[in-house]
């Protein structure tokens, strides 16, 4: 945050690059058809892409065109938030942002946060459009109309954003927000903006010398604002520290007090006019002292001289009047009237668009509601039409077990009794161009293969969640409360549990392939037996007695009549099948209409009634096939009944109608094994689709986690980088402070900082150096009591740092010797107490072991902290 001469701005928060454009194109992919929509969303995707380099990928100008970038690309994220599933779980984009007032320290950088969160994106866009706003505001030129009436339009619009991110961040984040988003701090800043943008008006006021009053009030109005805002930072102890340590803090109270001066100041021209005199004079001097308590204390941040001038002389002059004219009392500052107050600004409230050039990138495509809408709609759909689909099929199922159980057609054609009744023939040829047995085989064996397939991919799915799951955990345990993100656990219990429901649904589908396998093996052989040639088959059928006497007798008639009916039936559902397929209607503009009218979807009610006004007509006419079947399938075993009395039957014509029978069955179960199987393989093949989804969907969310955990782990060990890593200095034990035979002198109460040291004379070292003595003139000195003459070395009150250095021929700092366990330069000599002076030894003679350790005891491994 800074200062314009007198106008405070926010700085804008930093954004990490991310690629919007892959994970919304891949989105589109799996969502959308292909086709001309689904390309034109994911160039739109793009634009999105470069839409938000532009906002956020460099620095932005104090101008209106960077404010606009800004702004369109914040409407453009409101416009996508219902469109696009922005989660942990589904659409996982982490957005980084560091905070606009910390600025890090040597070891790290500045505090960041990455959340998954559309929610987040939005709550720093906005923060940065009314940070840059503040910024241009102050730019402007205070002294045209144009100038002011934009400065106070920017500080208006950057207090209702600023209110907006207080009012909601908390909701749009789940979780505690950077200390430059929290609600304490937008809404001080808020307060600022808006008495900034109250300051203006008065400014304008003034240019335009309107009346006293008016400005008068315009001026306290301003005051209390600013006052309000001081009393934030005051009270507040969450605000930034930036707050306290720059300009803010100071200029929000020198501000209170201008304002509240010049508020004074022309409201004692209202008092001169109405010739209250003595009340004139009590308010410029309180104005004076105002400004005079701003140019003692907060000189440095503002100038209030051109101000305090003005006061000043007016004071003068009203003194001077009152003395030798008019000797009016001057009354008590308590006793004045209050001034009034008159607030022309207004937090500009965050209304989509806020851009005037907003266009939707997504215009054509539909919010997620209304998506998922039309996903249910389609599972009701659906479900309607398999359920009359189902039901038919069963019927006409039925209708074949009862016929074929009833030897009908072939009973009524079996004339001869030693050929082929015609429909066995028409059944038999159906089968052969069919494939016959192979036909089924083939399909037999690849379901096995599908269905590995399809195992191995949801095998791999969840395996790269357990694996990133079991990472998470271990990284959760090592670092506690510091690992401050969604645990895996949690967020992937919605993937599991589709996971689970897939798993399911391979189990019931392999019980289905086995009772599809025995139900084939029970009815293999007579299946054969149907592929064989006509005169194969013939052979295989067992000859009986004709019953040619059977041929044009009314009961026979009557069955042949009521076969036709039935077979009318099934042509009738064969097409009503059709049309239940064939059925569509766009449910899109209904749902958007329904949307835009309540501002939320009924599906279900919606839904009921456009499907039951599409398939009404068709499930009622379901209905009544369904009804006339039983109603032939009633009138045609009575009729069989007849039949069979009149019918000669003996050994052989029995066994003839049981074989006949049998082909029937087993011309029924090869259409229903086919029609399973193939089933089967197109259940396989789609619900690989759909597993590869979700295995991508589960690579994708594995992915983001990874990325989010590298950033939380960079963020960790700088943080931990930032920490002091010394623990504090620990207290000498008491053996060591206290007295010790009386050759050590007390310790100093208060830890004195070692001074420099300086010689009269230049060194001389001698031919052979002994082991450095500290001469008197050398000792250290400390505050205290004067110390005999007597040269004696003296223990320093506490840790000493680095040695002066001394060079050959200069007469500056002598080198102080320190105890070994104290000097952090010295490595390797551990049997030295104290370390020869360089200026000592000659070169390339070994040095000298020092002398004896002092009496007074050092710690060998005290660590080089000053003592606390």
């Amino acid at each position: 945050m800074a200062s314009s001469p007198s106008f405070i701005t926010v700085q804008l928060k930093k954004a990490s690059e991310v690629d919007l454009a892959k994970p919304l194109c891949k989105f589109i992919q799996q969502t959308y058809p292909g086709g001309e929509s689904q390309a034109e969303h994911c160039r739109a995707a793009e634009e999105l892409n470069k839409l938000r380099k532009g906002a956020l990928g460099r620095s932005l100008d104090k101008h209106e065109s960077s404010l606009e970038t800004l702004l369109r690309y914040y409407d453009q994220l409101c416009s996508i938030e219902p469109k696009f599933p922005f989660s942990e779980n589904q659409i996982c984009v982490t957005f980084t942002w560091k905070d606009a007032f910390d600025k890090g320290s040597l070891f790290g950088g500045s505090v960041k946060l990455a959340l998954a969160s559309l929610g987040y994106e939005k709550t720093c866009v906005l923060f940065n459009c009314a940070a840059l706003a503040s910024q241009i505001a102050s730019e402007q030129n205070l002294d045209s109309d144009e100038g002011l009436k934009a400065a106070a339009k920017h500080y208006q619009f950057a207090s209702g954003a600023f209110q907006h991110i207080k009012d909601t961040v908390l909701s749009s984040l789940n979780r505690e927000p950077t200390v430059d988003i929290s609600p304490d701090t937008v809404g001080t800043l808020s307060l600022i903006m808006l008495a900034q943008a109250q300051e203006v008006f008065f400014l304008k006021a003034t240019r335009e010398k309107m009346k006293d009053a008016i400005i008068a009030k315009l001026a306290n109005q301003a005051a209390d604002y600013y006052g309000d805002a001081f009393k934030q930072c005051q009270y507040k102890d969450t605000l930034p520290k930036y707050f306290y340590f720059q300009e803010v803090f100071p200029l929000l109270a020198a501000k209170h007090c201008i304002m509240q001066a010049n508020a004074e100041y022309h409201q004692s021209i209202l008092a001169k006019q109405q010739k209250k005199f003595g009340e004139e004079i009590a308010r410029l001097q309180h104005a004076a002292d105002l400004v005079k308590t701003v140019a003692s204390r907060y000189d440095e941040y503002i100038n209030v001289k051109d101000l305090a001038d003005k006061i000043n002389r007016a004071l003068t002059a009203a003194k001077k009047d009152n003395d030798f004219i008019y000797h009016d009392r001057i009354p008590d500052l308590k006793d004045l009237e209050p001034i009034g107050k008159a607030s022309l600004v207004k937090a500009t409230p965050v209304t989509v668009p806020l851009s005037q050039k907003f266009t939707d990138l997504f215009e054509k495509m539909v919010p997620l509601v209304v998506q998922q809408a039309l996903t249910l709609y389609n599972q009701r759909k659906a479900e309607l039409v398999n359920r009359s689909i189902a039901q038919m099929r069963e019927s006409t199922n039925l209708a074949n077990g009862v016929l074929a159980s009833l030897n009908l057609p072939a009973a009524i054609e079996d004339v001869s009794g030693d050929s082929i009744p015609q429909s066995i023939l028409q059944k038999s040829k159906s089968v052969i161009e069919q494939g016959g047995v192979q036909t089924i085989d083939q399909l037999m064996k690849d379901l096995p293969e599908l269905l590995q397939r399809n195992r191995e991919i949801l095998d791999e799915s969840l395996r790269i969640l357990d694996e990133e799951e079991a990472t998470d955990n271990e990284l959760k345990n090592k670092f506690k409360e510091r690992w401050q993100r969604t645990p895996s656990n949690d967020l992937y219990k919605p993937l599991r549990t589709e996971g689970a429901n897939y798993r399911n649904i391979l189990d019931k589908a392999v019980q289905a392939d086995k009772q599809v396998k025995e139900r084939y093996q029970s009815h293999r052989d007579t299946i054969s037996l149907l592929c064989k040639p006509e005169a194969e088959l013939n052979a295989a059928i067992p000859s009986a007695n004709p019953a040619k006497t059977m041929q044009g007798s009314e009961v026979v008639n009557v069955l042949k009549s009521l076969l036709s009916n039935l077979d009318e039936v099934k042509k009738q559902r064969e097409q009503l099948e059709n049309d239940l397929k064939l059925v569509n209607f766009d449910m899109t503009t209904k749902f958007l209409t329904a949307l835009a009218q309540d501002g939320a979807l009924n599906e279900e009610a919606i839904s009921v009634t456009e499907l039951d006004r599409l398939y009404g007509g068709l499930t009622h006419r379901v209905q009544e096939t369904l009804k006339k079947q039983e109603e032939l399938l009633n009138n045609i075993q009575n009729s069989h009944q007849e039949f069979s009395k009149m019918k000669q039957s003996n050994n052989e014509s029995n066994l003839r109608e049981e074989v006949l029978k049998n082909l029937a069955v087993a011309n029924d179960n090869f259409v229903e094994l086919v029609a399973n199987l193939r089933e089967g393989t197109k259940f396989y093949n789609e619900l690989t689709e759909i597993l590869l989804k979700f295995q991508n969907k589960c690579s994708d969310i594995v992915f983001a986690r990874k990325t989010e955990r590298d950033e939380l782990l960079k963020d960790l060990q700088q943080s931990i980088a930032r920490e002091p890593s010394a623990p504090s200095f620990p207290s000498v034990p008491a053996y060591q402070t206290g007295p010790a035979g009386g050759n050590k002198p007390p310790p100093s109460s208060v830890p004195t900082p070692a001074p420099r040291t300086s010689v009269s004379n230049k060194p001389q070292p001698p031919a052979r150096p002994p082991p450095p003595v500290i001469s008197a003139a050398n000792t250290l000195t400390t505050p205290g009591p004067a110390a005999s003459g007597t040269a004696t070395s003296t223990a320093p009150s506490q840790a000493q740092g680095p040695p002066y250095p001394t060079y050959p021929g200069y007469p500056g700092y002598c080198q102080m010797p320190l105890p070994m366990g104290y000097n952090p330069y010295m490595y390797g000599q551990y049997n030295m107490p104290y370390t020869p002076s360089p200026m000592y030894q000659n070169p390339g003679q070994a040095p000298y072991p020092g002398p004896q350790q002092p009496s007074y005891p050092f710690p060998q491994q005290q660590p080089y902290y000053p003592q606390q």
